[in-house]
């Protein structure tokens, strides 16, 4: 189960990520921006745990489906989660333009999820 594999990852990740703004870089000069690293990581949780979540639905929902929204769900994260953290650190502020396609396909995420729920196998 490739999904909740990817998902259970990306909990860990964001778990850690979360406690590396909140106990390391807080109150550093220079250090990384809070929120935007709190908005990545609850995002990238959020996300992370629905995607272990869809391992459960294997075999009741579409294959195919539940399979595009995966696909989603993870580029989604790497590009809107990733993105923030990026911007946090300090990247250059083009990088934001990759944050709102990031967020586009968390949307069709979650649409084809909801497809694949609604035609179920």
């Amino acid at each position: 189960m490739r999904v909740v594999l990817v998902g259970a990852l990306n909990g860990a990740v964001a778990v850690a990520v979360g406690a590396i703004g909140a106990h390391l870089l807080e109150g550093r000069p220079g250090a990384a921006n809070p929120e935007l690293i709190q908005t990545a990581v609850m995002y990238q949780l959020f996300h992370a745990a629905t995607m272990v979540g869809m391992g459960a639905l294997k075999g009741h929902v579409l294959p195919a489906m539940l399979g595009a929204a995966s696909w989603a769900f993870a580029i989604g994260i790497v590009l809107f989660s990733g993105s923030l953290y990026a911007l946090s650190l300090g990247a250059p502020h083009e990088v934001a333009y990759v944050t709102p396609v990031g967020g586009g396909l968390l949307i069709i995420g979650w649409l084809l999820l909801s497809v694949a729920a609604a035609r179920r196998v």
